[in-house]
C-alpha cells in the first residue's frame, strides 16, 4: 500500500489486532456480566455512593500502598460493568488475595474522585480454574 492518504499494511495490522484485543475484552467483560447477573449479585457500575453491597468479580490488580503510615492492600475488583477499589487497613498481604482470583466483597461503597471504593470489606474467595491453588 502507498503511504499518501491510503492505509498502509503496518496501519491496516495495527487496527485489526486492536479490534481483535478489544473484542476479546468485550468478550470477558460480557461473560463477567453474565456470571453477576446469574449468581444474584449487584454490578459494580449501578452501585451509589455509601450504599451496603454485595459484589462478585475477578481482581485484576492487588498492590501495597502505605495510607498515612499504614500499610493498605489494594485489590481492584471487577465485574464487567465497572470496577471497585478494595482497601484493607493495616495488611500487608492476604492469602488468596491475588490478581485473576475470583471474589465475593461485602461492604459500604463509597466514591472517592469519582471512583469506587471500599474500606476493610468481608470477602469470600471463589473457586480457583487453577488446580494447583
Amino acid at each position: 500500500m502507498s503511504e499518501g492518504g491510503k492505509t498502509t499494511r503496518t496501519g491496516m495490522w495495527r487496527r485489526a489486532l486492536s479490534r481483535l484485543a478489544s473484542s476479546q475484552d468485550a468478550l470477558e467483560a460480557a461473560e463477567l456480566q453474565d456470571d453477576v447477573f446469574e449468581s444474584g449479585y449487584e454490578p459494580i457500575g449501578s452501585c451509589a455512593h455509601r450504599e451496603q453491597v454485595q459484589l462478585c468479580g475477578t481482581l485484576r490488580t492487588v498492590t501495597l500502598r502505605p495510607r498515612g503510615g499504614v500499610p493498605a492492600l489494594e485489590a481492584e475488583l471487577y465485574d464487567g460493568s465497572g470496577s471497585v477499589t478494595l482497601v484493607w487497613l493495616g495488611r500487608r498481604r492476604i492469602a488468596g488475595i491475588e490478581p485473576g482470583r475470583g471474589l465475593i466483597a461485602k461492604g459500604l461503597i463509597a466514591f472517592r474522585d469519582d471512583e469506587r471504593i471500599m474500606y476493610n470489606p468481608r470477602y469470600e474467595l471463589r473457586p480457583s480454574d487453577d488446580p494447583d491453588q
